[in-house]
C-alpha cells in the first residue's frame, strides 16, 4: 500500500511555526544585547555618581564605628566639637560650598575601585624559568617515533604546563606538568630522575611534593611549607594506646590535635602510632644520625607511655639522656651498663612469658585476662648495639637476643618495644628487631637509598640536606610515608635547653617515688613456672 502524503496545510503550518520561533529567538537575543549595551552605557555615564554614593556610604559607616567605639563619657565633648566645626564652617564666607566640595572629594576618594590590577600570565623572568624547565624535560619526555611530540626543543611550553604559580621570590611554588603516555611513570628510577631534575631547576633548599597521576599522565609539583619546630612537649588529646610520634602536613592526615603554644592555641595534624592487642604495628624502630633527635623521640614516647603504663629504659650511649626519669612513678629501671641492661631485658622477656601463661590460663578457664597483664609495659632501647661488642668481649649474652619473645609475642599481652639506633650501627641490629618493628621513623639527613631501606618505600617529597633536629619521615606498616617533626622534648638537665622547653618537660614528669641515691634495680627473678594442665579427653569404652 502506498503511503499517502501529509496535507499541505500541516507542512506549511509547521514551517511557519519554526520560522516564527527563530524570529522570536533572534529578536530576544537582539533585545538582550541592546539591554546589555544600554546598561553598560548607563554605568559609564553614572560611574561618578556611583563612586560618590559608595564613598558616602563608607564614610557613614566609618562615622558610626567611630561613634560606637567612643566611650559614653566622651561623647558629649565630641558632639560639642562637631557642632563648633559646623558653626564655624557656616559663618565663614563660601564655607558651606567648600565643605560640600571637600565632602564630595573625600567620598570620591573613598568610593574608588581599590582592586589592584594583576597582570595576566607570567612576566618575563617567570617565562624564562618555565621555558628552562620545559627545555630540561625534553630529553626525558620525547621520543623520535612520536609523530606529534609534546616536548620539542623550542616548542610551546604553555601546552605542557597548564597550571603554575610563583612565590614572592620569583621561584616556582606549584606546577602541573603534562607528559606523554609512553613515559615509564610506573618505574621508580624514571620518577626519581624527573624529581631530581625538577628539584635542581626549581630551586634547591626546599621540599617538593610530587603527585603522579598515571591515568591522566600528569605530575603535580608543590613546594611544601616548613613544619613547625616550636611545638613543645605537652599532654596530647589521645586515647589509651595512641602515641603521638610527631606532626606532619595537613594534606595527608585527616585528624588534628589542639595544641598549646604559650598563650596561643592551634590545631596541628599528628602522626599517631597505635599500640595494643589490635595494633598491626606493635613495635617501633627509629634511625638517625647523632643529634638528629632520636633520644628526643624516645623521651617523648616515655612521657606519653607513663600516663597509662610502665617503662623500662636501656641506654647504650651512657650519656645520661634519661636521668630525669630515674625514680619516677612507673619507671621500673633506667640502665646504662651491660649488667643492668641484661637484667632489665631478661626480666622483660620473663614478664612477657608470665603474662602469656596467665592470659592463656584465663582463656582456657573462660575468664577475662588478669588485671596484672593489662597494664602496658614499654621497653625503650637507645643504641642497644653498643652492648653487642661489650657482651662479646665479656662472653655474655647480647641484650638484643633477649628481645625475641617481647618482639614476637608482646602485642598479645601489652608489651611494646621501641629501638633507636644510628646509621653506622644499622648492620649490628638483630634479625628479630628488623623483622618485627613494622613502624619506622627516620630522623635527620638521609639519602634516598637509606630511606628506601628503612621505610620500605620512597617518600613523595625530596629530602633536604639541612634539617632541624627531630625532622624526618615516618611510616606505619604499609601506610604512606609522612613528613614528621618530633615535639621538642629535650633533657631538662641539659644546660643548653631553653627555660620554656625545660619547664614543659618537668611538668610532664611523674612524681618521684624513690630517691635517686637509694634506688636499686628490683630483683628480677624468673618466676617459677608451673606446668600447664593438659585437658584430658574422655575415653569411650568399646563394648564387645
Amino acid at each position: 500500500m502506498a503511503r499517502r502524503p501529509l496535507p499541505r496545510i500541516l507542512s506549511t503550518g509547521s514551517a511557519q511555526i519554526t520560522r516564527s520561533r527563530e524570529l522570536a529567538r533572534a529578536q530576544f537575543a537582539r533585545s538582550r544585547e541592546l539591554a546589555r549595551t544600554a546598561g553598560d552605557s548607563a554605568s559609564d555615564v553614572l560611574h561618578p555618581l556611583i563612586t560618590i554614593t559608595r564613598g558616602l556610604r563608607r564614610l557613614a559607616s566609618a562615622g558610626r564605628r567611630k561613634w560606637a567605639d567612643t566611650p559614653k563619657d566622651k561623647r558629649g565633648p565630641l558632639l560639642f566639637l562637631v557642632a563648633s566645626v559646623i558653626l564655624v564652617v557656616a559663618l565663614v564666607p563660601y564655607g558651606p560650598l567648600l565643605a560640600v566640595i571637600s565632602l564630595m572629594a573625600a567620598a570620591a576618594w573613598q568610593g574608588r575601585d581599590r582592586k589592584t590590577s594583576t597582570p595576566e600570565g607570567p612576566d618575563e623572568s617567570q617565562t624564562e624559568r618555565l621555558r628552562a624547565l620545559y627545555e630540561a624535560l625534553v630529553p626525558y619526555f620525547s621520543a623520535a617515533e612520536d609523530p606529534a611530540p609534546l616536548y620539542t626543543h623550542g616548542g610551546e611550553w604553555e601546552k605542557a604546563f597548564p597550571e603554575f604559580d610563583f612565590d614572592g621570590t620569583g621561584r616556582v611554588s606549584s606546577l602541573l606538568i603534562r607528559y606523554p603516555a609512553y613515559f615509564t611513570d610506573g618505574e621508580a628510577e624514571s620518577r626519581a630522575r624527573i624529581e631530581h631534575l625538577l628539584t635542581a631547576k626549581s630551586g634547591r633548599g626546599r621540599e617538593y611534593h610530587f603527585a603522579w597521576d598515571e591515568e591522566g599522565n600528569e605530575l603535580a609539583v608543590t613546594v611544601l611549607a616548613a613544619l613547625p619546630t616550636d611545638i613543645a612537649a605537652q599532654r596530647f588529646v589521645t586515647t589509651p594506646g595512641e602515641t603521638v610520634l610527631g606532626f606532619t602536613d595537613p594534606t595527608h592526615v585527616q585528624r588534628t590535635l589542639p595544641l598549646t603554644h604559650g598563650a596561643e592555641q592551634r590545631d596541628v595534624p599528628p602522626v599517631v602510632w597505635r599500640t595494643g592487642i589490635r595494633s598491626t604495628e606493635p613495635h617501633l624502630l627509629v634511625m638517625g644520625e647523632p643529634g638528629s633527635g632520636t633520644s628526643t623521640l624516645l623521651r617523648s614516647i616515655a612521657l606519653q607511655a607513663l600516663q597509662h603504663g610502665d617503662v623500662v629504659i636501656v641506654e647504650g650511649g651512657s650519656t645520661g639522656e634519661y636521668a630525669c626519669l630515674i625514680g619516677r612513678d612507673g619507671v621500673l629501671a633506667v640502665e646504662c651498663g651491660l649488667s643492668g641492661a641484661l637484667a632489665s631485658v631478661e626480666w622483660a622477656a620473663t614478664e612477657t612469658e608470665r603474662r602469656l601463661i596467665a592470659v592463656n590460663r584465663a582463656r582456657q578457664a573462660g575468664n577475662p585476662p588478669p588485671d596484672d597483664t593489662k597494664r602496658p609495659l614499654w621497653i625503650l632501647l637507645d643504641r642497644p648495639t653498643a652492648f653487642t661488642h661489650l657482651a662479646a668481649a665479656d662472653h655474655r649474652k647480647d641484650p638484643q637476643s633477649l628481645l625475641q619473645v617481647p618482639l614476637r609475642h608482646g602485642r598479645a599481652v601489652g608489651v611494646t618495644v621501641v629501638v633507636a639506633e644510628q646509621w653506622d650501627a644499622m648492620d649490628a641490629l638483630s634479625e628479630a628487631v628488623r623483622q618485627h618493628t613494622r613502624a619506622r621513623v627516620v630522623l635527620g639527613p638521609a639519602t634516598a637509598e637509606q630511606l628506601r631501606t628503612v621505610l620500605g618505600a620512597p617518600p613523595h617529597t625530596t629530602p633536604v640536606a639541612d634539617v632541624p633536629p627531630g625532622r624526618g619521615y615516618a611510616r606505619l606498616g604499609t601506610g604512606p610515608v609522612h613528613r614528621i617533626q618530633v615535639p621538642a622534648t629535650p633533657d631538662p638537665y641539659d644546660d643548653a635547653t631553653s627555660d620554656a622547653h625545660r619547664q614543659a618537660v618537668l611538668d610532664l614528669l611523674p612524681e618521684r617515688t624513690t630517691p635517686v641515691e637509694a634506688e636499686a634495680l628490683p630483683k628480677l627473678e624468673k618466676p617459677e613456672q608451673q606446668p600447664e594442665p593438659v585437658p584430658a579427653e574422655a575415653v569411650v569404652a568399646e563394648t564387645s
